[in-house]
């Protein structure tokens, strides 16, 4: 039998958060763990394998749902791995969006900085650029690939 962790040695064990975990448990990433005496929760090694692929998969920017259909093909290894491949292929087009907005912006950011004619801040062309764009950019501030409630 494999050594227990409580919650927090298992946080620490993944890097995480004791609340990452508990968040994961609640939406079903993570299975409810064993239970101690004292009704601490108790996790097997099995289950920071299960987290850390959790947290590996966020850090690639996977969304939970395509987390939870991955995981869920691990349950089934039997499978071929056509569903995983097409679960990473749109993940991978959304990464190649977001690269492209990047650039983007990356561009912009330099012909901002280019045009600067280093006086006054009421003549700054950054600050202008910004005040101007942020009048267009209200209406749609969606990140290419991320969706509205995106965070970079």
């Amino acid at each position: 039998m494999s050594a227990r962790l409580t919650i927090g040695r298992a946080a620490r064990a993944a890097g995480c958060k004791v609340q990452t975990i508990r968040y994961y448990e609640q939406i079903g990433l993570l299975p409810a763990p064993a239970r101690s005496e004292g009704n601490q929760r108790l996790y097997e090694t099995e289950d920071i394998r299960r987290l850390l692929f959790v947290r590996r998969a966020r850090a690639l920017g996977f969304p939970l749902p395509a987390i939870r259909d991955l995981l869920s093909l691990c349950d089934e290894p039997e499978q071929p791995c056509e569903a995983a491949d097409a679960i990473a292929k749109v993940q991978l087009e959304g990464v190649e969006r977001r690269i492209e907005w990047l650039q983007e912006l990356r561009r912009e950011l330099e012909r901002m900085i280019e045009q600067c004619r280093g006086g006054s801040i009421a003549d700054c062309r950054v600050i202008e650029v910004l005040s101007r764009q942020a009048i267009r950019d209200t209406a749609d501030n969606e990140v290419p690939g991320r969706g509205v409630s995106s965070r970079l």
